[in-house]
């Protein structure tokens, strides 16, 4: 339904924030992870048709967006990271002024944003001011207008900065669910926020793609190279500088490291351990490919798939 075809964005002052980027989306949920400032919300901003791209095309059902974006913009709900309201309306009063934007009936309206109160939590509170709402309560009004239009097309920038774990837990099942008929990308640099409900990751790191598949496809690519041993303080603070660390946990018996390395580590007694997307994801953006300078030669990632230019 959704296809970003070699999509790249160059801001002024020449920072490449997206570096070719191609990715097929369908009815699922892909999960987008990399770390701040990866290109993540730049690429988010084009898919949803905010933001036009230097170079490249995003087709929507075959439609070129870029040149039409009515035909997606139809169909899209969008959280941004950056989400406004205006604080001096209530919930309800916002998400009826939203309903009408997106050409919903005042009946209709009622009906849905009832409904969606109910979903995000916030049914008690959606007749109070949002500007005396905290962080994590605006977050779900935010949450709230991406569903309004029942859209067929659901991309969420970061969606539960500000939620409380049980408000975590409760989107990504909520999230899971809707990905079920139609396409959902979930941009976070949080592994656990896609763990449990992507079925689909993609990695980025300096504006490129770098890894895309399957949990169970990308645990493989670290079979066997993430390890756990006990250190003490300066074989702890030796072991940082030399391995990747995804796991450090401080005991009376010395400092357990969990590790990335493809042999097993001299120093103590490591022991082998099953990797898990956490391991992957730092794996990835400390392998060679997330270091290589965005310059023309430079390996690129598309669809999984190393190629260079």
């Amino acid at each position: 339904m959704l296809e970003l075809v070699d999509v790249s964005k160059v801001y002024k002052g020449g920072k490449r924030a997206v570096d070719g980027i191609s990715m097929r989306l369908g009815a699922g949920l892909l999960g987008l992870l990399g770390p701040n400032g990866a290109g993540k919300s730049s690429l988010m901003r084009i898919a949803a048709t905010v933001t036009r791209p230097t170079h490249g095309k995003v087709l929507f059902e075959g439609t070129d967006v870029v040149s039409r974006p009515g035909a997606l913009r139809e169909a899209l709900g969008y959280l941004p990271q950056d989400f406004g309201v205006y604080p001096h309306l209530t919930a309800r009063e916002f998400l009826s002024y939203l309903a009408a934007v997106k050409g919903l009936s005042a009946r209709s309206a009622r009906a849905r944003i009832g409904e969606l109160l109910e979903l995000v939590n916030l049914t008690e509170a959606g007749r109070r001011p949002l500007g005396a709402y905290s962080g994590g309560m605006l977050r779900r009004v935010g949450i709230a207008q991406a569903l309004l239009g029942d859209p067929r097309v659901l991309i969420v920038d970061e969606p539960t900065a500000g939620l409380d774990p049980e408000e975590r837990v409760r989107f990504r099942t909520m999230l899971s669910d809707l990905a079920a008929d139609r396409v959902v990308l979930l941009s976070t640099h949080i592994v656990s926020d896609i763990e449990s409900v992507a079925s689909d990751i993609a990695i980025v790191a300096q504006g490129r793609l770098l890894r895309r598949g399957s949990p169970e496809e990308l645990l493989r690519e670290v079979d066997g190279h993430v390890w756990e041993t006990v250190a003490g303080p300066s074989g702890a603070a030796a072991m940082r500088e030399r391995y990747v660390i995804s796991r450090m946990i401080r005991t009376a018996g010395g400092t357990r490291l969990r590790l990335l390395s493809p042999t097993p580590p001299p120093e103590g007694d490591a022991v082998q351990v099953t990797p898990d997307l956490e391991d992957v994801y730092l794996a990835v953006i400390n392998g060679p490919a997330a270091r290589a300078p965005q310059a023309v030669g430079a390996a690129r990632v598309t669809g999984g798939r190393v190629v260079t230019r």
